[in-house]
């Protein structure tokens, strides 16, 4: 097993894993990031669990994102075509070598329900530093939880209702939105702040400020799985 372990995060950006002793903000190329993959609680008690975030229910299922391979992904009707970033932005975890195996045990269950293990080159920002290569989890296109090209407002509107354990579902979606502004003055995505957009049109009152507040230099390190499955749970 190679124990220089690094992965990739372009979702949960900032919920980082466990056990991680470094955090690189960079890029990936050939990829799109897309709110087309559903998501919602499951069985708790299965030990394939399948919650990377609990944002959803399995009678109504949330939204989460998931990478796309470009070639495949310009084969799709996308009313977000013109807008698709050259680059998808996110941050590189390195795992202390000792704990590689168990967070890689852990992130198996954690990602299990439409995501696969798949390998990509992750650029840093500081360009002074060399490429990494990085383990990512993609929800396929042949994964059961794939929902193909959608419209932006319906996605938004699924986002805007959902809710799950770990609470509502535009949450994690203005997390997101906020960690990719704070990576870098070039790490945009246009398809994420559009969604955030249409989802406070859809919001009477103000978003509270608590989702706008992910604190990226302070995260919190957790020291073992068992404590970041409590984190994820009381979220």
């Amino acid at each position: 097993m190679d124990h220089d372990f690094w992965l990739f995060g372009y979702g949960l950006i900032w919920k980082p894993p466990p056990h991680f002793d470094r955090r690189v903000s960079g890029y990936v190329e050939g990829y799109v990031r897309r709110f087309w993959q559903q998501y919602h609680a499951g069985n708790q008690h299965e030990l394939t669990s399948p919650s990377e975030d609990h944002r959803g229910t399995p009678e109504a299922p949330g939204r989460v994102v998931t990478l796309i391979e470009r070639s495949f992904w310009e084969t799709l009707t996308d009313q977000h075509q013109s807008e698709a970033e050259d680059y998808v932005w996110g941050a590189a975890y390195h795992i202390i070598p000792s704990k590689v195996k168990e967070v890689q045990e852990y992130l198996d269950i954690r990602e299990i329900n439409g995501y696969s293990i798949q390998h990509t080159p992750f650029h840093p920002a500081d360009r002074t530093q060399p490429d990494i290569k990085c383990m990512v989890y993609i929800g396929m296109p042949d994964n059961p939880q794939f929902l193909g090209a959608l419209d932006p407002h319906d996605v938004a509107s699924k986002i805007h209702e959902s809710r799950g354990p770990s609470g509502e579902n535009q949450e994690y979606l203005f997390n997101l939105e906020t960690a990719l502004l704070q990576l870098s003055p070039d790490s945009k995505d246009l398809h994420v702040s559009d969604l955030a957009r249409r989802v406070r049109a859809m919001t009477p009152m103000q978003v509270p400020p608590a989702y706008h507040q992910v604190e990226m230099q302070g995260m919190h390190k957790v020291t073992s799985t068992e404590e970041q499955e409590e984190i994820e749970k009381e979220d």
